[in-house]
């Protein structure tokens, strides 16, 4: 199960377009973002699920929230959020409230990132974050759903998810950078193991401690 291939075939070209409207970017930068704001997200609940807590509480609301059936009408989602400037009609569509628990306070940080990578500023990376937040919980939710997947194996789907969005051309870097900053490798981690090689080595020194 390839977790970015599956969120990347979620949007559409004409999503991106209307994607590209709201925050005023090209469609080709928005796209970019997106796909470094899907390997961000993953890399977090990867980063979460490395504890026992943090994957029993990833999976309770997964089974609450976000059963993936909102991806049936996904255009209809993204599009009334785009008329509410962002804002959420339930706990499924709750971007904010996602990021919270995924970044924490970490969020402006890694619109920075990704913003570098993608020609955008922070500040339109901060307004595609909460949009397409939603879009990875229901894209896990169904996986888990229909896959049938225990907590164990939920995990070591996020943890695949994160190492082929890191396999992808040109987003070893940026999940270097983005991680390195989120999950508080640093700089210091980035110059050591080299930023395309921080991904697994942060992922698999946490999987590790399990």
């Amino acid at each position: 199960m390839n977790l970015m291939d599956i969120l990347q075939g979620q949007l559409s070209e004409e999503m991106v377009g209307q994607l590209s409207e709201h925050i005023g970017a090209q469609p080709e930068q928005t796209a970019q973002a997106a796909n470094g704001i899907f390997a961000t997200l993953l890399g977090g609940l990867a980063n979460n699920a490395s504890s026992e807590g943090g994957l029993s509480a990833l999976g309770a609301a997964l089974d609450r929230d976000h059963d993936g059936s909102m991806l049936d009408d996904l255009a209809g989602m993204v599009g009334g959020m785009l008329m509410n400037g962002g804002a959420a009609d339930n706990r499924a569509t709750n971007g904010m409230g996602i990021l919270g628990h995924i970044l924490g306070d970490r969020q402006e940080v890694a619109a920075e990132q990704i913003g570098q990578s993608s020609g955008l500023s922070a500040s339109q990376v901060m307004k595609l974050l909460p949009i397409l937040a939603p879009i990875v919980m229901s894209v896990l939710g169904k996986a888990k759903n229909s896959g049938g997947l225990d907590l164990g194996s939920l995990a070591g789907v996020l943890l695949g998810g994160a190492q082929q969005a890191q396999q992808q051309q040109g987003m070893g870097d940026l999940l270097g950078n983005v991680l390195g900053s989120v999950l508080g490798g640093g700089q210091q981690q980035q110059q050591q193991s080299g930023a395309g090689d921080l991904l697994g080595s942060v992922l698999g020194g946490l999987f590790g401690k399990r």
